[in-house]
């Protein structure tokens, strides 16, 4: 029972969660397999930001189940948001899941693997479920351990700060992950030292809201916030290349990171910016600390810091009580704003928040109108957006082989995945690329091979 297969749903945040659990686990002399065909184990790490996430994976879960008939040794493990936010409930519809491990115990899953191997082993049946979603202090320095695998990691995840204090309306977050936690500052840049010396050359910084990083922790100095005095020592550590961050707030949007786009030239040339909504009446009953107006200063200092910097957004239609006047605010907001990228989300209940019981529920063939005609939008604007970029040259960081393994893809310091034909050398270099054509989400082009010999200046960015 050594053989485990991890199957991540939703954010970076959860990608991140895997790869720790799956590094804790191969310390204990489990292997990781890439197939669930192939897994004596699976864990299922799940996300709850919507109803249709949750019951994706407990579709997912009820299928892996029925490998019990004939396996009765294989073990499912259901982890993170929905483990948290549903407990032992989840027993009722999935009786015969072994573990249910919340967002805060990670780093106890090799010790319950471990029980419930020593227990097979013995010949002791495997009995009831563990179920562990307790809070534990100090949770936020358990994610730390990095997969070490047989290929070198060019990007990485580095997790600084877990929880959210904020009370927005539509959102489940503060009760599946908890209150905000900041992990000391020395010991994350100590983690980026460790994945740039193991080849890593992109960073991001994760958080629920990663912008409040350390607040309550560090001072202000200078004017400068605890995020921004943690971005300008990653930006010091010799080898990496670029920085990157998410998910973050407009409340965290303060001058100092407007400025720190200006003169840290690492900082990768995009940023995630959820509004949610362009409607002032929207953004109140959500409970989002911002007007439209304060949203579109934000941008417009940002772009004043960088001009090239490329935006993406989060937005949710169909908010209970959004009329089609709110509507109509948010679509003229994309507009001003003329998004590289963005994330829209039909509204969906989330029992146990405020906005599940608010008056004026959104039908869903109305959500879903709103939705179509904001995707269409939305499309063509980056269609637009990434069709200008043919004829550049882009400055590409190469990951490494693209989803068919006969090319490469990287992305651009705008955040923009580009496939291109390379050799396996290149996999961790910044190489400039001509754009030749483009879709509204991919870049396509070829290397340009004068300069591939000497260092990238100012004009291949």
């Amino acid at each position: 029972m050594n053989r485990v297969h991890i199957k991540t749903y939703g954010c970076q945040m959860n990608e991140r969660d895997s790869e720790a659990v799956a590094a804790m686990l191969r310390a204990r002399g489990y292997r990781i397999v890439e197939s669930e065909d192939d897994c004596d184990v699976l864990l299922l790490n799940t996300c709850s930001v919507r109803d249709a996430a949750e019951q994706k994976a407990i579709g997912k879960a009820g299928y892996a189940l029925s490998r019990k008939r004939h396996s009765p040794d294989f073990v499912l493990g259901i982890l993170g948001c929905m483990a948290q936010n549903r407990g032992a409930e989840l027993l009722d519809r999935l009786p015969d899941v072994d573990l249910i491990v919340g967002t805060q115990k990670f780093h106890r899953v090799p010790d319950y693997l471990d029980n419930l191997r020593a227990a097979r082993d013995s010949g002791v049946p495997l009995g009831e479920a563990i179920v562990d979603t307790a809070e534990e202090a100090g949770s936020q320095n358990t994610i730390r351990d990095h997969v070490e695998g047989p290929e070198r990691k060019v990007c990485a995840f580095v997790s600084i700060q877990q929880g959210c204090n904020m009370d927005c309306a539509f959102c489940i977050v503060p009760t599946t992950r908890g209150d905000e936690r900041s992990r000391p500052m020395d010991d994350i840049v100590r983690e980026c030292e460790e994945v740039v010396s193991r080849g890593a050359r992109e960073v991001t910084l994760l958080g629920q809201i990663v912008t409040s990083y350390g607040r309550r922790d560090y001072p202000h100095t200078g004017g400068v916030s605890p995020f921004v005095q943690l971005l300008e020592r990653v930006h010091a550590i010799p080898g990496l290349e670029r920085i990157r961050f998410t998910s973050p707030h407009p409340r965290g949007f303060r001058q100092d990171l407007a400025d720190a786009f200006g003169r840290l030239p690492k900082l990768g040339e995009h940023v995630h910016l959820p509004v949610q909504s362009g409607s002032d009446r929207i953004l109140r009953a959500m409970k989002r600390p911002y007007t439209r107006d304060r949203y579109l200063e934000i941008v417009a200092s940002l772009r004043a810091a960088r001009p090239s910097l490329a935006f993406s957004t989060d937005i949710i239609v169909g908010f209970p009580g959004e009329t089609d006047e709110d509507f109509e605010d948010t679509r003229r907001l994309c507009e001003a704003v003329d998004y590289d990228m963005a994330y829209i989300f039909k509204y969906s209940v989330r029992t146990g928040t405020p906005a599940a019981t608010m008056p004026g529920q959104v039908p869903a063939e109305v959500r879903e109108e709103r939705n179509r005609v904001l995707l269409e939008e939305l499309g063509r604007g980056s269609l637009r957006r990434s069709q200008a970029l043919v004829g550049t040259v882009q400055e590409v960081l190469v990951e490494g082989a693209d989803k068919t393994g006969e090319r490469f893809m990287g992305r651009t310091r705008g955040n923009r995945v580009t496939v291109l034909e390379a050799a396996p050398r290149l996999v961790g270099a910044l190489v400039p690329v001509e754009v030749t054509r483009a879709s509204v989400s991919t870049l396509y082009g070829s290397l340009v091979a004068a300069g591939l010999q000497s260092p990238l200046g100012a004009a291949s960015l």
